[in-house]
């Protein structure tokens, strides 16, 4: 069996293992990472040959860190991301590269109608009547999206909202409101089979998909990384952030919002950002926390949007393609009978 990981913003760790007798055996780690002293690898082999097939990846954390020598280094690389590894190896998990990509990057569509696309391409994905896709969103008008198990009353101001223009709709992944001002902000979605983040936690997963994100904006001189469970951060503030669904049949939803050039202010207006929220966050205000990407580079908004693309296909070979026409009159279906309706805006009050 064969598993692989990148570890986020780290180092590709490989391993290669049988399973005799329901125990591990024949055990060799592999990868680009760093490590001191260099027969640590030996000791690292030896901790995770034996184990039952059936074990988690603490567990093979444990047995790896109990198996260093002391004052060992590993660099770009964690015992938890062995027992990833190993994990992967055990569910047989896929990697990108097996495969075909798609990237739709169609003109703008109303916030119903993009939140029903999400729901319509996971499905087809999992059904296998779609290659996995990254899908870029464009609006056609302003919206406050408020996450699918969010009070209505208790995160929009809704006199705010109509004051500066943002429509309120509800998408069916959890996490957090945001404020998606039209041509403020970079929003994409992930649709993949459940097999490229098998062997993975959930919040792992957050990271792993994100990765390529941000290569990406470092690649721009945008010092980006991830803060867990689902932010995109700089030194000076949080860009952006991702949430999933996982729906029945094996599609896996990933979508982020990155800031392009939010008013922090306004937010302040539209969203009830209460004390507790911003608790956790080392700031008494909203508006401090956003770092929009145009207060990072020159670049604009499509200039940031068609580097991310040409990472992507760098990264996954993936091919230009399009929303189909039946997925179109799908996704309208489903604004008229779910997305529109008061019922899911209002599903948690």
């Amino acid at each position: 069996m064969h598993g692989e990981y990148k570890v986020p913003g780290g180092k590709l760790v490989v391993v290669d293992l049988d399973v005799v007798d329901g125990r591990i055996a024949d055990f060799h780690l592999a990868g680009d990472f760093f490590l001191e002293p260099d027969d640590a690898l030996l000791d690292i082999n030896a901790a995770v040959n034996g184990l039952p097939e059936t074990v988690d990846v603490p567990t093979i954390a444990a047995a790896v860190r109990g198996a260093l020598p002391a004052g060992a280094q590993l660099l770009g690389f964690t015992p938890e991301a062995v027992g990833t590894a190993v994990r992967r190896a055990l569910v047989t998990a896929s990697a990108w590269t097996d495969f075909e990509w798609e990237i739709v990057d169609d003109p703008a569509v109303s916030p119903h109608v993009n939140l029903a696309l999400d729901e319509v391409l996971t499905g087809r994905v999992g059904e296998g009547r779609r290659k996995p896709t990254l899908r870029i969103w464009e609006w056609d008008q302003s919206a406050v999206v408020i996450g699918s198990f969010q009070s209505y009353r208790n995160e929009v101001d809704p006199d705010g909202a109509a004051r500066h223009g943002f429509d309120v709709v509800r998408r069916i992944s959890g996490g957090g409101a945001m404020l998606m001002g039209a041509g403020q902000i970079i929003t994409y979605s992930l649709y993949v089979p459940a097999s490229l983040v098998a062997g993975l936690t959930f919040a792992d997963s957050y990271a792993f998909l994100d990765d390529w994100v941000l290569q990406a904006l470092r690649s721009m001189g945008i010092d980006a990384t991830y803060q867990p469970l689902n932010d995109i951060a700089s030194p000076t503030g949080k860009i952006g952030g991702a949430a999933q669904k996982r729906l029945a049949n094996g599609g896996v939803l990933h979508h982020a919002t990155l800031s392009y050039d939010t008013d922090g202010e306004v937010m302040t207006q539209v969203l009830r950002i209460g004390r507790e929220k911003l608790s956790d966050k080392g700031t008494a205000s909203a508006a401090k926390r956003v770092d929009p990407l145009r207060s990072q580079t020159g670049l604009s908004r499509r200039e940031i949007i068609d580097r991310l693309i040409r990472s992507f296909q760098t990264f996954t070979g993936a091919t230009m393609g399009s929303v189909t026409p039946d997925e179109y009159a799908e996704a309208e279906a489903l604004v008229e009978s779910k997305f529109a309706t008061e019922a899911w805006l209002h599903r948690v009050p």
